[in-house]
């Protein structure tokens, strides 16, 4: 029964992350800003690991390689045009003057990044349990340097610290119904499952690409990249080590 590690794993993803984060708000901000860089290159390397080497993979084992390949370009349009609209939106920096003082639009973007995560996680499942137990991975490697802007931005706007947690935790808990309603629907409806999991390879490539990898171009130096393409490496390395 696949059910309950849908259920766990998208606990974990979503209250984990926010978790991660309220941790990351009790240190120092010095520390804080330090560590940031670190967990965005891991991140980036689950998500292309999650990707290239899992959901695309997978989703062509059952779809033909030209219904695929149109699925992730797609879906890497859509979610540029989501971004755009300001719903499909990431910011790891705590100073991001575009989302401040967007409390109420924040949460409703966070509850729908959520829900759709809730869709990667229950296709994940749906086509293997290692596969699935990687994306959850990737889920959440992604979500904790993202949850700590979010935090931010919350505080900025107003937010007390207890409401902004909660507020988070309810937003970052919308993983929870989408999971379980794609594992039905994906359970009813198995020839979806190919396209599912190209639009979240598409989801988690956008993210990779659009929104961690220029936070990891603003850290100039041989040093400082060297140390991001060994992070970016153990990211994509765990992706590989989980799926064995």
């Amino acid at each position: 029964m696949l059910l309950p590690w849908v259920i766990l794993f998208s606990i974990l993803g979503s209250v984990g992350a926010v978790a991660g984060a309220a941790l990351l708000l009790l240190f120092p901000e010095a520390t804080r800003k330090f560590l940031l860089p670190f967990l965005i290159s891991y991140a980036a390397g689950t998500l292309l690991g999650a990707a290239f080497l899992g959901m695309i993979p997978k989703a062509l084992d059952i779809a033909a390689p030209m219904d695929v390949s149109r699925t992730v370009l797609a879906g890497i349009v859509l979610f540029f045009l989501l971004e755009k609209a300001v719903i499909w939106r990431h910011c790891h920096d705590e100073g991001c003057e575009v989302h401040s003082g967007a409390g109420p639009l924040l949460l409703i973007g966070n509850a729908f990044h959520n829900f759709v995560d809730g869709f990667v996680i229950a296709a994940a499942f749906l086509t293997s349990i290692p596969f699935g137990i990687a994306a959850s991975l990737a889920v959440i490697a992604h979500e904790i340097p993202q949850e700590v802007g979010d935090f931010a931005i919350l505080l900025e706007s107003g937010y007390s610290r207890l409401k902004a947690l909660v507020l988070n935790t309810l937003s970052s808990m919308a993983t929870l119904p989408g999971a379980v309603i794609a594992y039905f629907f994906l359970g009813e409806t198995e020839q979806a499952i190919p396209y599912v999991l190209a639009l979240s390879a598409a989801s988690f490539i956008y993210i990779a690409t659009a929104d961690l990898v220029p936070d990891l171009h603003r850290k100039t130096g041989p040093g400082a990249g060297v140390t991001q393409l060994v992070l970016l490496a153990a990211g994509i390395g765990t992706i590989m080590l989980v799926q064995i």
